[in-house]
C-alpha cells in the first residue's frame, strides 16, 4: 500500500532568512519558504540534508508535510523592518492547492514592494500569475523553472524515476512561456545535472533549446551535491532504478565529499555557457534593478564583478583571482556612498582601498565608470 502525505500545521517563531549580501546566483538576499517537506519528493533534492530538514527519516521529507500557517503574516512583520531586496519564495507542491500560502506570501511582498525569486517544478505557479504580474510593475520579478532532462530527451525516463511526483517538465515549459509573454524574466536552472543520466550534451543542449523556444532568457546548471542522509538517500534510490552507475557515483562522491570530484562542475560550466551563446541565451541570471535604489551603479557593478568572477573560474584561474574579484564584489555591495562618489573624490586611490580591488581591477572599474557616465549623459 503506497503511503499518503499527512499534514501538520505548525507556527514557526520566524519566517524570514537574512543573509548580510544578495548571492550571486540568484541575486536573492532574503528568503521565506512556506512549508517543510515536499510531495514532489525528487530524491536528489538536497532538502533532504540534515541541516534543512527536522525529520528522522529522509523518506518522511516527502510525505510529512509542515505548511507554516502563519508564514504570510510573520513575513509582513518581518519585512516591515527589512531593506528592500530580492525574496526567494514560493512553494507549488500539491499542498499549495489546498493551503494557498505560496500566493498568500507573495500578496505580503506586492503590498511592500519587494522583487521575487521563484524556483518551480510546476505550472501551478500559472495560478498566481495575477499576484506576479502586479509585483512585476512595482519591482522586476524572477521566475524560473527547474529542469534537468528535456522533454523527449534520453535521459528524461531515467530523471522521471527520480523526480517521482514532480510534474513533466514539458509543463513546465509550457508555463515559462506564459511567463514570458506577461514581460516577466524567466528561465531554466538546470540543477541538479546527474553524472551520467543528464550530464550528456546531447540534453545539455535539448534544454537550451526548449528555454530558448519557451521565451526563457537564462540556463543556469549546476552538479548534484550529496550530504550525510540525503546521500544514502538517494545512492539507495539509485541503486534501485540505475544499479549500473553505482560505482560511478560512489568514485565520483566518496565519503566525506559534497560535490563531484574531478572538476565536473566546471566541465558542465563552461559547455553550458558554450551552449547559451549558440542560441542567444545568458547562462547567468541579470541582476534586478529595483526602483528607486541609491546605489544602482554600485549594484549594477557588483554584477559585472561576479560574472567576470564566474568567468575566471570557468577559465580555471588561479583561485586569488577569482576570490579577489568576489572580494571586490562584496565591497562594492557594502559601500555606504555610490562607487562613483569613491573615485570622483580619492580617484584610483579610493577605488584601490576597498578589499579585493587590485590596481589592474581599480583601472577597469574606473573604465567602467567613465563609460557609466557617460551613458547617463
Amino acid at each position: 500500500m503506497s503511503r499518503r502525505a499527512e499534514f501538520v500545521p505548525y507556527t514557526p517563531r520566524s519566517i524570514l532568512n537574512k543573509s548580510k549580501r544578495p548571492d550571486h546566483w540568484f541575486w536573492t538576499r532574503y528568503s521565506a519558504y512556506p512549508y517543510l517537506g515536499c510531495q514532489h519528493g525528487c530524491s536528489f533534492c538536497y532538502c533532504r540534508e540534515r541541516k534543512y530538514t527536522p525529520y528522522a527519516s529522509p523518506e518522511d521529507f516527502a510525505y510529512l508535510i509542515k505548511p507554516k500557517v502563519n508564514a504570510p503574516e510573520s513575513l509582513r512583520r518581518a519585512l516591515q523592518r527589512q531593506p528592500i531586496d530580492v525574496i526567494f519564495t514560493g512553494d507549488y507542491q500539491p499542498a499549495e492547492r489546498k493551503f494557498l500560502l505560496s500566493r498568500r506570501m507573495l500578496e505580503v511582498c506586492c503590498d511592500m514592494g519587494f522583487p521575487v525569486f521563484v524556483l518551480e517544478r510546476s505550472p501551478l505557479v500559472l495560478r498566481d500569475l495575477d499576484v506576479l504580474q502586479s509585483i512585476q510593475a512595482k519591482a522586476p520579478s524572477i521566475v524560473a523553472f527547474s529542469v534537468i532532462a528535456a522533454p523527449g530527451s534520453a535521459a528524461e525516463p531515467a530523471v522521471r524515476s527520480f523526480e517521482r511526483l514532480a510534474p513533466r517538465a514539458e509543463l513546465r515549459f509550457k508555463a515559462m512561456q506564459q511567463i514570458a509573454r506577461q514581460g516577466i524574466l524567466t528561465g531554466t536552472c538546470a540543477m541538479p545535472l546527474l553524472p551520467g543520466i543528464s550530464d550528456d550534451t546531447a540534453n545539455l543542449e535539448a534544454i537550451v533549446r526548449w528555454t530558448a523556444d519557451h521565451g526563457g532568457r537564462f540556463v543556469l546548471a549546476g552538479s548534484l551535491t550529496l550530504a550525510d542522509a540525503q546521500r544514502d538517500f538517494f545512492l539507495e534510490d539509485l541503486q534501485r532504478s540505475q544499479p549500473h552507475l553505482t560505482d560511478l557515483y560512489h568514485s565520483l562522491y566518496p565519503p566525506g565529499s559534497y560535490a563531484p570530484a574531478g572538476g565536473s562542475t566546471l566541465a558542465l560550466g563552461r559547455e553550458v555557457r558554450r551552449l547559451c551563446e549558440r542560441y542567444g541565451l545568458a547562462d547567468r541570471i541579470p541582476r534586478p534593478i529595483i526602483p528607486g535604489d541609491k546605489h544602482q551603479r554600485n549594484r549594477r557593478l557588483v554584477e559585472l564583478l561576479a560574472n567576470q568572477a564566474y568567468a575566471l573560474e570557468l577559465g580555471a584561474a588561479p583561485a586569488s583571482e577569482v576570490w579577489a574579484q568576489r572580494k571586490a564584489a562584496w565591497a562594492v555591495e557594502d559601500l555606504p556612498q555610490d562607487i562613483g562618489l569613491v573615485h570622483q573624490t580619492l580617484g584610483l586611490r579610493g577605488l584601490q582601498s576597498l578589499p579585493g580591488v587590485t590596481p589592474d581591477l581599480a583601472r577597469q572599474i574606473e573604465q567602467w565608470l567613465q563609460g557609466s557616465n557617460q551613458d547617463q549623459q
